[in-house]
């Protein structure tokens, strides 16, 4: 038996998290899940978040038993891990903006916080950075816009770099901002065009090592597993669209046999 993971999103930004989840756990049995029905999360509201994501859990720990549970966005993260913590035995691990290491990898002690405008007004936010960049200026852009330029990458191999460009303008004229933030994991999917554009900011910060390591070491806490040795890597999303081949042929690049509707 092997450890069955289950991650989810609102689109296929999470799959920066799989990667490096994937990386630290070749051999366990990955489901994910990309909530196309709400997509995109920012502009929900916390009890939608909330209600979605337990529904969404119970309805695939129904068809697989789960070891452990990843929410792979952040804006779902700020608000919803609490409810499935209330509701699920198995560890849910949430995606929070890698605010600490961006505060310690500063030369400038100047950073820039991008996400979403859900995840960026969020009090939990807030706390990280009081509590981790005090000693920062932290920069802030909310911006569901790159959520769809990069969705639009992984679906059509094409970023608009003159709409990128546009929404960061502010900073490309900030003179001591040296490290950025991906507080969306949409993001690293554009970090190259990130780079172009901003081509002063030195370093460019993600979470997904530290939740890869978390994931790892909840996981060798474990013994016995519910995925079978033999189990096929599963993809589900909650609405049927019309882009739902070019889906598929995406996920099944990332190693998914299938890509499923459920209904929630």
């Amino acid at each position: 038996m092997k450890p069955t993971i289950l991650l989810y999103d609102s689109g296929i930004g999470g799959l920066t998290i799989y990667d490096e989840v994937r990386k630290a756990l070749p051999n366990a049995h990955y489901l994910y899940c990309f909530d196309n029905a709400l997509f995109p999360y920012s502009e929900k509201s916390e009890q939608e978040l909330i209600t979605q994501a337990v529904k969404i859990v119970q309805k695939i720990a129904e068809k697989q038993p789960l070891d452990l549970v990843v929410v792979a966005c952040n804006t779902a993260s700020t608000v919803v891990l609490p409810a499935l913590r209330a509701n699920f035995t198995f560890p849910i691990v949430g995606t929070v903006p890698a605010i600490k290491p961006a505060a310690t990898i500063s030369e400038t002690k100047t950073i820039g916080l991008l996400a979403t405008v859900g995840t960026i007004k969020r009090p939990y936010v807030l706390d990280l950075i009081q509590k981790y960049a005090s000693d920062c200026e932290v920069e802030k852009i909310g911006q569901t816009k790159i959520v769809e330029l990069a969705e639009e990458k992984l679906l059509n191999g094409k970023v608009d770099v003159d709409a990128l460009a546009d929404c960061v303008k502010e900073w490309k004229v900030h003179s001591k901002l040296d490290t950025v933030i991906l507080g969306c994991t949409h993001f690293p999917f554009l970090k190259a065009e990130l780079q172009q554009v901003l081509p002063t900011v030195k370093f460019f910060v993600d979470s997904g090592e530290a939740i890869a390591k978390r994931v790892k070491s909840l996981i060798a806490e474990k013994s016995n597993f519910n995925g079978k040795q033999d189990a096929k890597n599963q993809a589900f999303c909650t609405k049927l669209t019309d882009d739902f081949a070019e889906r598929e042929k995406i996920l099944k690049q990332w190693g998914f046999e299938s890509l499923n509707v459920i209904e929630i």
